[in-house]
């Protein structure tokens, strides 16, 4: 793969590179827009294709949390066509690398080192490119290390990024008014946390700690000396990410036993530690030769407020969400209904989250849950479509809930895509055992 010599990390640099990138989308819509005058059958799947491919590669040489926005909505396949689910996926561990030169510089500056006098080897080529950092594989004393170098300039960037992002955002949710603004402000927290690697690193060391009796369930050393604020250091985990494990595997009791060990992590996260991965994705995750799951990220970590965690879970119980008078006072605690709403959109919002948490929430309505059944799917797809197409809900202020549904929600929905990929059946109540 053709590596990367310079990143924009100037506001300019990086907002011409996104204007580029919006010229050529204008020139796909003229170009769909022109065959469907001489054919009005043509379909909207090429436009998507190449509107997909044009995002995608100007975004993947600006990285950091602009291609991180794209990673996130890869994994809403509801959410968006399926050429752009792919072409975005593909942020997950797969883009362009930064060249040796730019390694070597970017590990002077912040290591105070060059790699070779800090490892007996060091591979400059890297295994692994994604949207914030890129990781190499090193040794030292005998230890096969992995080396996860942040891209320079991320950090500095995610104001600006975020900001060229938020009137597609907007326009997307449907987000009106200032208190839009609650959200923005929890990814931006979020992606600066990311770019954090001393907090990473102690994350990560504090979540394997707690974790680390659930069976079926491994985590790399961390080596704090070898580290700084854009440089981690830890042991070099082999195995599959968990996307090609998925694909490739035919073992029924070997995906129930990585699916369990996935469903228990998260679930002693939540109910325990009261804090939670929140970046379940197939790039986090590899499977080894005997099956067991290790988990190597822990950049994004969402902790969970009492008066938060306390309303969410009550409506995971079917007899709450079947109780009108109840369900009601949970939405207005979670800030899906407000104080100004009229009438009408009581009952609107009411309707809707009681679709959605109905269907979001069966998994825990039984003692064990098979996430290959399709039907559970095609049910999210149609529910997703219904209300995407919904034009009342367009006219209404989509500022609904609390910004913890932001990161909550994502983990969730993550966690039932890597489920389903898995095709696994898991013990819903097992985690308990491990409390």
């Amino acid at each position: 793969m053709k590596t990367i010599d310079k990143i924009p990390t100037g506001k300019i640099g990086r907002t011409s590179k996104m204007v580029q990138t919006g010229v050529k989308i204008g020139g796909n819509y003229l170009k769909y827009y022109g065959k469907r005058a001489l054919n009005p059958e043509v379909s909207r799947d090429e436009l998507d294709e190449s509107n997909a491919s044009d995002i995608y590669d100007g975004l993947k040489s600006l990285k950091g949390s602009a291609l991180k926005v794209a990673q996130m909505l890869s994994m809403e396949k509801s959410l968006l066509p399926n050429a752009y689910v792919e072409k975005f996926s593909l942020a997950q561990f797969s883009v362009p690398p930064l060249s040796a030169p730019l390694v070597r510089k970017t590990f002077k500056k912040y290591q105070g080192a060059f790699p070779e006098e800090l490892y007996d080897t060091f591979a400059t080529q890297s295994v692994n490119a994604a949207s914030i950092g890129q990781v190499h594989q090193a040794t030292k004393d005998g230890k096969k290390l992995a080396v996860k170098i942040q891209y320079p300039g991320v950090a500095d960037s995610i104001s600006s990024d975020l900001a060229m992002v938020k009137p597609i955002a907007i326009r997307m949710f449907n987000l009106q008014g200032k208190d839009s603004e609650k959200y923005f402000k929890e990814v931006e927290g979020k992606l600066l946390e990311e770019t954090d690697y001393i907090l990473e690193v102690k994350q990560s060391k504090a979540i394997s700690e707690a974790c680390k009796h659930i069976p079926n369930l491994q985590f790399p050393q961390y080596y704090e000396k070898l580290s700084s604020e854009r440089i981690i250091t830890m042991d070099w985990m082999e195995g599959k990410h968990l996307s090609e494990f998925a694909k490739e595997n035919k073992d029924q009791e070997k995906a129930n036993k990585v699916g369990q060990a996935l469903w228990d992590f998260y679930m002693f996260q939540m109910h325990n530690l009261k804090e939670v991965h929140a970046d379940p994705h197939p790039g986090n995750f590899l499977i080894n030769e005997k099956g067991d799951l290790i988990a190597i990220d822990f950049g994004c970590i969402k902790k969970v407020p009492e008066d938060f965690y306390v309303p969410y879970f009550e409506l995971a119980e079917k007899e709450n969400i079947n109780n009108l008078e109840f369900f009601r006072s949970k939405l207005y605690e979670l800030e899906i209904l407000r104080n100004d709403d009229s009438p009408h959109e009581i009952e609107y919002f009411s309707e809707l989250f009681f679709q959605m948490l109905n269907l979001f929430t069966s998994p825990f309505h039984q003692e064990t849950f098979d996430f290959s059944d399709e039907g559970f799917w095609n049910s999210i797809t149609e529910l997703s479509e219904k209300y995407s197409k919904d034009t009342e809900l367009r006219k209404m202020n989509g500022n609904r809930g609390s910004k913890h549904f932001l990161y909550i929600n994502r983990t969730f929905f993550g966690l039932y895509n890597l489920l389903h990929d898995l095709k696994a059946e898991v013990k819903i109540n097992r985690y308990k055992e491990y409390l």
